[in-house]
């Protein structure tokens, strides 16, 4: 069997890594949310090392913020119905003040090995987990809003080793996960057009830079329509795309869009529909004036966790407790994430890229080999049918449980999908 050129791109990139960490030089602090990066290099184009360490104050000043929270009133008895409950609210921000320990989320995630390097004018983070196994396929992940890098961290290990989860060696990959421009770590954008199309192409660059010329993508909500976009604009690139947000409208030129759509395929769709339509002004509203919106969220914590908390528990397969699909703990790391980096407002602004910037180079039929994980609580869904009228689908995987997070949600049920997709395009 021929090498695989991700392999020979490993081993060189393996020797590149060693000669640019030697001359990483002392740490310097990067940016008001205190992480560190390596600053050996003036080149903001060579990929330095980076740490998560915020600083104390920024801590600090959280919890004092959280101490003077004022909360709206709500009408007895209401529960969710006209967005976040308060009970639920308090108990989150009472955990989030006294209990809550961003350090030791800190320790968890300073565990993988994170970077940063400059692409179109925007430091990007990362985290690149190289596989000990010979000829691991490269596979970037790629996150969503109201969600970040920290949805993958459960699935960095398996992916890597395998074998140390019980799985088998031959399905190790090397993995890719950035925070996207404007979210987490990365920077923020400083200029209008960072469109899915825009962002794409960073992602391409970024594989190209850390030394994969063919890799794997794997991705939901904006990541998956991002991961779409690449497939289509860099696919001589792209070996697979492994989706569990499969978009997709009627088939081109269908007069009757419930053509060979089965019916238990119609009324999921009619449900899901149903189910996000009470929810959906959070798009128009980011899509059209995120700027006003970032005001509130960036300067009140209790404001963020009520804008973000409100999509988990919509949006996840919980029974009406959100609690049932993630702890609190998972939900205040990632909602801390947005709070010390001060990336509500440029991540919301995805939303107004994507309704206000026309794509350069639209997208047609996706001939890069798809795998679909359609989880039943997803906020949307696509019959197969349609699906399979734009994209090469070869893998589709309807779940037994599991909604919107499926990388938080159901990890295993994720990971298991993702091998078995691309185990194909490894023979």
């Amino acid at each position: 069997m021929t090498t695989p050129y991700w392999t020979l791109a490993s081993k060189l990139l393996a020797l590149c890594t060693v000669v640019s960490l030697a001359g990483c030089g002392d740490a310097e602090v990067d940016g008001p949310s205190g992480g560190v990066a390596g600053g050996g290099s003036a080149d903001p184009e060579a990929i330095r090392p980076f740490t998560i360490a915020i600083a104390d104050n920024v801590l600090t000043d959280l919890r004092e913020r959280l101490s003077r929270t004022r909360l709206a009133d709500q009408i007895p008895g209401t529960g969710w119905d006209y967005g976040t409950n308060r009970a639920y609210l308090e108990e989150l921000l009472t955990y989030w003040e006294d209990d809550f320990d961003w350090r030791a989320q800190e320790e968890r995630l300073n565990q993988f090995d994170q970077f940063k390097t400059a692409i179109d004018g925007l430091d990007i983070h990362f985290i690149h987990q190289r596989s000990e196994v010979e000829g691991a396929m490269p596979l970037l992940l790629m996150h969503g809003w109201p969600g970040s890098f920290v949805e993958f961290a459960e699935l960095v290990g398996p992916l890597t080793d395998p074998a140390a989860f019980g799985g088998d060696a031959g399905d190790a990959f090397h993995v890719v996960v950035p925070s996207l421009p404007g979210f987490g770590f990365s920077g923020k954008p400083t200029e209008t057009g960072y469109n899915p199309e825009r962002i794409a192409d960073v992602m391409a660059a970024l594989m190209e830079r850390i030394g994969y010329d063919q890799y794997g993508v794997q991705g939901g909500d904006w990541g998956a329509i991002i991961g779409r976009v690449l497939a289509g604009n860099h696919s001589d690139h792209v070996l697979g795309l492994h989706s569990n947000f499969i978009l997709a409208g009627p088939p081109p030129g269908s007069t009757d869009p419930n053509a060979g759509v089965p019916v238990a395929e119609q009324e999921l769709r009619a449900e899901r529909a149903a189910a996000f339509a009470s929810g959906r002004a959070y798009q128009q509203i980011q899509g059209t004036k995120p700027q006003s919106l970032g005001y509130g969220l960036n300067d009140s914590p209790a404001g963020l966790a009520a804008w973000i908390v409100e999509k988990f528990h919509a949006w996840s397969d919980n029974d009406g407790t959100v609690e049932s699909a993630f702890t609190k703990d998972e939900l205040l790391t990632n909602i801390t994430v947005y709070w010390v980096t001060e990336t509500i407002t440029s991540a919301s602004r995805i939303y107004y890229e994507n309704s206000n910037v026309r794509s350069t180079r639209p997208v047609g039929f996706i001939d890069v080999p798809t795998g679909a994980a359609v989880f039943p609580k997803e906020i949307s869904f696509t019959p197969r049918v349609w699906a399979e009228a734009r994209f090469n689908i070869v893998q589709w995987t309807v779940m037994p449980r599991g909604g919107h997070f499926a990388a938080l949600e159901e990890p295993e049920l994720l990971v298991d999908d993702v091998r078995a997709f691309f185990r194909q395009l490894r023979e």
